[in-house]
């Protein structure tokens, strides 16, 4: 048996920020966004909360699939900025879609999280254990910005993408390649609460993102060709095979430099970054949902998933569509 996906969705915040709103608010310009990143807006929850965006696209994914809630067996959720700590965003969706019979739980792996959730539901697949799976990559990554440091806010927005896997004969998860580099991971970090308990005292003010964007770059220019080659290469095929390359949106330098040392043409490298920002573990899913929504997959395409961020952590899934 293949894991299949055959539905995908996504949402976005109403609030649109354009690089110009953010130059009236900060010392920025459209210009220097642009030409560094590729990024011209983003949306922004201001009414919204990650359980109701992951939730509307978890909806349209079960619609487009045709599976009820009620027969899902289990429910990955990725991110690293969940509306609560407990109960987890998966247990969340759960209950707002009636899933019964799922068991949920999250994965943090920051921008890699929904393709280290799509290879988890793959595994769970490959050993019989369950059938149909839902998933979802999201984040409100605007409640975790120092919006002063002009750096990093400007790169980020938010949002949530799903998809539903099932157990198939036909198509579905040709190869996986996954990795960590943990003595890295300062490179990219967001420190949780800190401790505090009547034997030790500690500032209860909160911390925001760090990114050293110089080394962030670096790995993904590096890793990220590394990755896609084993994969395609452990699926028995050969990048001229792949019909299209859907990959984390964090920077279109970063996404040239992958086509580039790939020697493929970026027409196979869709994006979504223009209008939303890097959203770490949703942008996948919502680009998914965007190139799905637009009919640019048919059946039998060969397909290149990549992620790749924070921990730091890498993952690559080659598919049939």
């Amino acid at each position: 048996m293949k894991t299949r996906i055959c539905g995908t969705g996504s949402a976005l915040p109403k609030l649109v920020v354009t690089n110009d709103d953010l130059s009236k608010i900060m010392d920025t310009s459209d210009e220097w966004i642009s030409s560094r990143t590729g990024i011209r807006s983003r949306h922004l929850a201001v009414e919204e909360n990650l359980t109701g965006l992951a939730t509307e696209a978890a909806k349209q994914a079960l619609e487009e699939s045709g599976i009820k809630a009620e027969e899902l067996d289990m429910i990955l959720a990725a991110t690293l900025s969940a509306d609560n700590i407990c109960p987890s965003l998966s247990c969340e969706l759960q209950r707002e879609l009636g899933a019964v019979n799922a068991v949920a739980f999250d994965i943090n792996a920051a921008c890699s999280g929904f393709l280290f959730a799509l290879q988890t539901a793959d595994a769970y697949i490959k050993t019989g254990m369950h059938k149909k799976i839902l998933l979802v990559g999201g984040e409100i990554l605007s409640k975790l910005m120092d919006w002063n440091d002009r750096s990093t806010c400007v790169l980020f927005g938010d949002g949530a993408g799903a998809a539903v896997v099932q157990a198939d004969e036909d198509g579905g998860v040709l190869a996986n390649v996954q990795g960590a580099d943990g003595a890295k991971g300062e490179a990219l970090v967001v420190e949780n609460r800190k401790v505090n308990n009547p034997y030790v005292t500690n500032s209860k003010e909160l911390s925001y993102t760090f990114m050293n964007g110089q080394e962030v770059y670096k790995f993904a220019v590096k890793t990220v060709p590394k990755a896609i080659l084993e994969a395609v290469e452990k699926a028995g095929l050969t990048v001229e095979d792949i019909d299209l390359f859907v990959i984390h949106q964090a920077n279109m330098r970063i996404i040239e430099s992958v086509s580039k040392r790939l020697k493929v043409s970026m027409d196979k490298f869709p994006t979504s970054l223009e209008e939303c920002g890097n959203i770490s573990a949703g942008s996948v899913p919502i680009l998914l949902d965007k190139v799905n929504k637009k009919g640019m997959l048919k059946k039998g395409d060969k397909v290149v998933l990549a992620g790749f961020g924070g921990g730091l952590t890498w993952g690559a899934s080659v598919l049939t569509w």
